[in-house]
């Protein structure tokens, strides 16, 4: 116990210097994670089928409107607008799928569309364990390989902002408040930006000012602004003093703004409940249909009235108390584990109440996922530890892969904001 506790460490001390200044601070799981070729291939198949489909949601199901489709997901009007306003040629690429792996294959939790998703550093987890003599020789061994997330990130952002110059100028712009907090990380991300080929300075967006038909930051002009700032934010009563300039320089095309705002509109939850219903299914292509009833679980708007379930029809409001114990309650916009209510850690008294509440508004069950247990060398033997595996998809294809975890055997909500531990992923070559 004593040497695999210590072997553990050694690879937890190699991760550290790699990690500061990183969402990570520091830490990190004492080993990475491992993915067939076979596994890997069906996984990134299957996700960029999920995307395409969400894509696809505007035309298939609202006639080409954006506006309706960002009011099916849950938006109020004044989010709709700043939507129409800030939106771009056609939804990002840059995305990632938060999902479980169960006995059967993995399974989609949600999917994240949009530059303010975290992990996008997750490759400095990777050079980190392979600091460690014994991880690198058993990768080499292996032909073991991984996506570095963030060169993806700047191949997408050039592609979709259009730019062409050896060297653009980037802002990655926060908001004032979290800018005061995750300034050295966003200037770390920035500095590996740089290495790209992407002039990248982290600021936050009162810092930016509108001149001369550009956008500045300090005496830079600026290509790109790299969008940290939220929808949540715009709709402060401080957001559109801030934020206005940006929107009406991007709308006058003298700045790209990455990735706009109606990224938030494909990274809904509401989304998957779409594509889940089989009341759509016939809007989906052959292989589409194939990829999301292998990797999309049961999901459902909360409205009452019938519904299907496993080709029975029931009432969903009676199903919902009925099944407790194998659904999540899941706000359709907010993130970070914001306002999710797993039934099996509720109540039934207290689960009742949220539905009451939760009914006919944005927010949507799911069933539950049952993720394999992993066990990872802790300092007095093995430690059982359940995995969020974060999937990127970018212009290219598959982004690389950042796994979150939590320590025990029963899931709740993983994310770093409330305690979790990351690590990285090598996999065989597709």
């Amino acid at each position: 116990m004593a040497t695999q506790g210590s072997r553990a460490a050694a690879v937890e001390a190699a991760v550290h210097d790699s990690t500061v200044d990183s969402s990570y601070q520091g830490r990190a799981l004492r080993r990475p994670v491992f993915l067939g070729a076979h596994e890997y291939r069906q996984l990134v198949g299957d996700l960029d089928k999920l995307y395409s489909a969400v894509a696809a949601l505007p035309d298939r199901l609202f006639g080409g409107s954006l506006a309706a489709f960002a009011g099916a997901v849950g938006m109020n009007d004044t989010q709709v607008s700043a939507v129409l306003r800030a939106r771009g040629d056609g939804p990002s690429r840059l995305a990632r799928a938060d999902l479980h792996l169960d006995a059967a294959g993995f399974r989609v939790l949600e999917l994240n569309v949009g530059s303010t998703m975290g992990g996008l550093d997750n490759a400095v987890l990777n050079r980190g364990m392979l600091a460690d003599p014994r991880v690198a020789e058993f990768v080499g061994r292996h032909g073991l390989t991984y996506v570095d997330t963030l060169a993806e990130v700047a191949a997408t952002l050039r592609a979709e902002c259009g730019v062409s110059k050896a060297r653009p100028v980037m802002a990655a712009a926060d908001w004032p408040d979290s800018f005061a907090t995750l300034e050295p990380r966003l200037r770390r991300s920035a500095d590996m930006l740089a290495a790209l080929g992407i002039d990248a300075h982290a600021c936050h967006v009162g810092q930016l000012r509108y001149a001369d038909g550009k956008v500045w930051l300090g005496d830079r002009a600026v290509d790109v602004v790299y969008r940290l700032f939220t929808l949540e934010d715009l709709l402060s009563p401080e957001g559109p003093a801030l934020i206005e300039p940006i929107l009406q320089a991007a709308e006058r095309g003298d700045v790209r703004i990455f990735t706009p705002l109606d990224a938030r509109v494909y990274g809904s939850k509401g989304a998957l409940a779409m594509l889940s219903d089989e009341a759509n299914r016939h809007l989906l292509t052959d292989a589409e249909r194939v990829s999301i009833d292998r990797i999309l679980p049961w999901t459902r708007m909360l409205r009452s009235g019938p519904v299907t379930v496993d080709g029975v029809t029931v009432d969903l409001e009676r199903y919902v108390l009925d099944n407790r114990e194998e659904l999540i309650l899941k706000p359709t916009l907010l993130y970070s584990g914001i306002g999710i209510v797993p039934g099996w850690l509720a109540k039934p008294d207290d689960w009742r109440e949220q539905i009451d509440a939760a009914m006919g508004g944005p927010y949507l069950v799911q069933r539950r996922t049952h993720p394999v247990v992993e066990w990872f060398p802790g300092d007095e033997g093995l430690e059982p530890w359940i995995l969020v595996w974060g999937a990127y998809l970018m212009n290219k294809g598959a982004g690389g892969i950042w796994v979150r975890g939590e320590a025990g055997t029963v899931g709740q909500v993983t994310n770093m904001a409330q305690g979790a531990t990351a690590t990285c992923c090598f996999h065989e070559p597709a």
